[in-house]
C-alpha cells in the first residue's frame, strides 16, 4: 500500500463550532474532487496517510458506504458502568493480595537469631563480609594495591595454622584472631 500526502487548505472559521466546519469543508472538498468548483482558500493541512484516503470512489454504488477519516481511526476501550465502592474494596483488600504468614521460621544454630530455612541467616551475613572485607584489606596492604596482587590462589591462616604440602606456591595471609566456626579450613 503507497503512501501519499494530501494537502487541504480551507477558510478560517467565522463562527463557533470550528471542527464542524473544517469537517463541512472537507466533505465539500470531497464533492468536487473532479476540480470543478472550489472556495477560496486560506492556510492549509497536510495530513499524511495511506494513499486510499486520497482515492476517489471509482463506481460507487448505493449499496456501499462512503468511509471517512473518522470510522477508521482506532477507538480506545473505555468501561461502560462505575465500579461500586463494595467492589472497589472487595478487589483492593482481597485475600490473595495480604501478607502471608510464614511458617518456615528456624533459628540459626550459629548466633540464635531467628531466619527463614532456606535462607542464610542476616547475622551471620554481616560477620562473613566484615570478615572478607578485612581480608581485601590485607591482602592490599601486603601486595600494594588490588591490580599488583599476583594471579594465584589464596590461603588464609589464623592463629595456631601452618601451611599445608598443598599451600605451596599459594599466596598466604596471616590473620592474628581465631578462625570462625563458619570459615572452614580447606
Amino acid at each position: 500500500m503507497a503512501i501519499s500526502l494530501l494537502l487541504l487548505s480551507f477558510p478560517w472559521p467565522a463562527r463557533p463550532g470550528p471542527l464542524r466546519r473544517c469537517w463541512e469543508l472537507l466533505q465539500q472538498l470531497r464533492q468536487n474532487w473532479n476540480g470543478l468548483a472550489s472556495p477560496q482558500w486560506a492556510p492549509a493541512l497536510a495530513v499524511q496517510g495511506p494513499s486510499m484516503l486520497t482515492d476517489p470512489a471509482h463506481g460507487t454504488s448505493g449499496n456501499r458506504e462512503d468511509s471517512s477519516f473518522v470510522d477508521s481511526i482506532f477507538w480506545m476501550a473505555a468501561p461502560k458502568n462505575r465500579r461500586s465502592i463494595e467492589v472497589n474494596r472487595c478487589r483492593r483488600r482481597n485475600s490473595w493480595k495480604l501478607i502471608k504468614i510464614k511458617n518456615n521460621i528456624d533459628v540459626c544454630p550459629e548466633c540464635g537469631h531467628l531466619k527463614q530455612k532456606h535462607v542464610l541467616c542476616g547475622y551471620c551475613y554481616e560477620k562473613v563480609c566484615k570478615e572478607t572485607t578485612q581480608i581485601r584489606q590485607q591482602i592490599w596492604t601486603q601486595e600494594g594495591g588490588p591490580f599488583k596482587a599476583p594471579t594465584v590462589e589464596t590461603v588464609v591462616l589464623y592463629t595456631g595454622e601452618k601451611p599445608s604440602e598443598h599451600d605451596q606456591g599459594k599466596r598466604i595471609i596471616e590473620r592474628n584472631t581465631k578462625r570462625p566456626s563458619w570459615f572452614t579450613q580447606n
